[in-house]
């Protein structure tokens, strides 16, 4: 891996978790010290997250982590509702049904193991399954590629916001039956049950922020 991509992947790994957040300074000298990379592959990272929205630039050598906050979070709801609706559309029509209806199963298996990390962490990588799927389907770079923009935020979102048990088993269900339509090639069911999905999602995003979130 370049020292440009690593470094890219471990700032992007940083920022989603957390680990940096929301104003941290990213100064070229101090973060090619820490990452062990020497400053021109440092540049090139940090020129693909500020083309990511993660970071802005302050001035030629700083960079700080961008700010987030509910306009920003319900900003990018708009737009993946719009990309995930005509997504579900379209893979309703093009894509594999077979793979969507082994999908709705591994969604049904992932909700009888929710309890504690392992079992959220093979949730979403459930969820990571059924992205690829649709994007497969749908054929699209221009759509793929603003639809991994906009995951790349909603990673940083999501932890953000508190974990919800309850919020947690009811998307599993959401997903099963996006899945589904997807799988019967019923594409309003499909549209209608992303929007639906997505709708809860951002409500409960939205009511678990951290105190003081603005």
């Amino acid at each position: 891996m370049r020292q440009s991509e690593r470094a890219y992947a471990t700032l992007l790994e940083e920022i989603q978790s957390g680990a940096l957040p929301a104003g941290a300074v990213l100064g070229e000298v101090e973060q090619s010290a820490r990452l062990g990379v020497s400053r021109t592959p440092l540049r090139t990272a940090l020129g693909r997250l500020v083309a990511d929205g993660l970071v802005v630039q302050q001035s030629p050598r700083v960079t700080v982590v961008a700010d987030i906050d509910a306009a920003d979070i319900r900003a990018l709801f708009e737009l993946r509702r719009a990309l995930e609706e005509s997504a579900a559309r379209i893979a309703a029509v093009r894509g594999d049904a077979a793979a969507f209806a082994a999908l709705e199963r591994e969604f049904a298996d992932a909700g009888r193991a929710l309890h504690g990390d392992p079992g959220r962490d093979a949730y979403y990588g459930v969820i990571a399954r059924f992205d690829a799927a649709v994007d497969a389907a749908v054929g699209n770079d221009y759509m793929t590629q603003a639809l991994r923009t906009v995951r790349t935020h909603l990673v940083r979102v999501r932890r953000l916001a508190r974990d919800k048990p309850d919020r947690l088993a009811a998307s599993v269900g959401e997903h099963r039956l996006i899945a589904r339509a997807l799988a019967d090639r019923d594409a309003d069911l499909a549209a209608h049950a992303t929007h639906v999905h997505l709708h809860n999602a951002l409500d409960s995003i939205l009511d678990s922020l951290p105190e003081g979130t603005p």
